[in-house]
């Protein structure tokens, strides 16, 4: 490590990386609560605004990719601050958009885009390259319980900030709280083409290229399979967030009904989280996997099948919650554990993609198909599909380093 690196603590590190998880999900999260007024004021359709939030995720998962191997190559420091000013001026424009165009461009492509860049996605890569070994899985695990956290938080203040200042005055206010994110970059800093070591992990390929890197990686079945996986992930939680308050209230309950689920979810995924980076040092990562992807299954295909009542709503918020962002701990590890530090985040931003494809995919055909049939049963049904599935899929994942020569020649 860099001069600057071995002047941060690991404690300031986790710390600095978790509050701008934290900061990073809270206004995302927050979005369905400007839904009503934008909509209400400017005469548009809902199809205009869920347009503008289903490409936000696409691009996302998108600019992953690019954004972490910028990193990777380039150093951390800079993706963070350029993605956080991205995502504050896409919530300036979508304060002040007064046509669907320039809805699309403020909350659909600089938000997409700025959450490519200093989302928690790009915080993981920094702790693959700035923490010791030991600190990692359950750093992992601290990044998205606080993500998690941020989710439960904003929404909340986002209804108090609405009432008191407007719709509009509440995007800017979240939009300097974006700007926070620029000084707490600092301590994630990495020099670039950081590598830190792993043991247990590949031999290192000198000067190896990022076309390499993805070439050895879509070539290892195992990496290729955990990509798979998680597209189940991002399909199962976005088809949840964005049609579960509505499938709630056809069954008759009441809309705090489902904000007090979403809240539950929002808890519950913070422990999680925690629980899952704990696990993934102390038993097989595929496994663990494999029992999150079944559980999720198990626990949708309960509550579609019970009677609709508050208690059943709550406690099912609990047990997906519990099981929500649990993937991610063990799904980075596993990244890291079969290719090393140096490319992580771009190769997990790959993975992130899929993630992303599932949910826009979960969210489209929630919509369409209850269009179609009146009915959310056909996309609940494919989520406990697609849980077994993955949780299939995982299984035959190899927990080893990628076979490397000692030595490659750049090109």
């Amino acid at each position: 490590m860099s001069a600057t690196t071995r002047r941060v603590s690991p404690e300031f590190i986790v710390l600095a990386g978790c509050l701008i998880a934290l900061i990073t999900f809270g206004p995302r999260a927050a979005a369905g609560l400007f839904q009503i007024p934008m909509t209400t004021d400017y005469g548009w359709g809902r199809d205009i605004f869920g347009l503008a939030i289903a490409v936000q995720n696409l691009l996302w998962g998108v600019g992953q990719p690019f954004a972490g191997a910028v990193a990777d190559r380039f150093g951390t420091l800079r993706v963070l601050c350029v993605g956080a000013l991205l995502y504050a001026a896409g919530l300036v424009v979508m304060a002040y958009a007064t046509t669907p165009g320039m809805l699309h461009i403020g909350a659909g492509v600089l938000i997409g885009f700025g959450l490519s860049g200093c989302s928690f996605n790009l915080v993981l890569g920094a702790f693959s390259k700035l923490l010791p070994e030991q600190w990692r899985p359950m750093a992992f695990g601290a990044g998205t319980a606080a993500g998690s956290f941020g989710q439960f938080l904003f929404p909340p203040i986002g209804n108090i900030l609405i009432d008191a200042y407007g719709w509009q005055q509440a995007l800017v206010i979240f939009s300097f709280t974006l700007l926070l994110v620029l000084p707490l970059s600092i301590p994630l800093a990495t020099r670039a083409g950081a590598n830190a070591p792993t043991s247990g992990g590949p031999a290192p390929i000198a000067n190896q290229s990022i076309r390499q890197a993805l070439t050895e990686a879509f070539q290892h079945r195992s990496y290729v399979l955990l990509v798979l996986g998680f597209f189940t992930c991002g399909f199962q939680l976005a088809f949840i967030t964005a049609h579960l308050p509505a499938y709630l209230k056809d069954a008759g309950l009441s809309a705090s009904i489902g904000g007090w689920t979403l809240a539950a979810i929002g808890l519950s995924n913070a422990f999680g989280s925690l629980t899952s980076g704990w696990l993934s040092t102390r038993m097989s990562k595929r496994w663990l996997l494999a029992w999150i992807y079944f559980g999720r299954s198990i626990a949708i295909t309960v509550f579609i099948l019970l009677p609709p009542s508050p208690e059943a709503s709550i406690a099912f918020g609990v047990a997906i919650g519990l099981l929500w962002l649990s993937t991610v701990p063990p799904t980075s590890s596993l990244v890291m554990l079969m290719f090393g530090t140096k490319y992580m985040a771009m190769l997990y931003g790959f993975a992130f993609f899929s993630h992303q494809v599932g949910g826009f995919l979960g969210v489209y055909l929630g919509g369409i198909l209850y269009e179609t049939t009146g009915s959310y049963s056909i996309v609940w049904w494919l989520s406990v599909g697609l849980g077994i599935i993955s949780a299939i899929i995982n299984l035959p994942i190899e927990e080893r380093p990628v076979e490397r020569p000692v030595a490659v020649p750049a090109e």
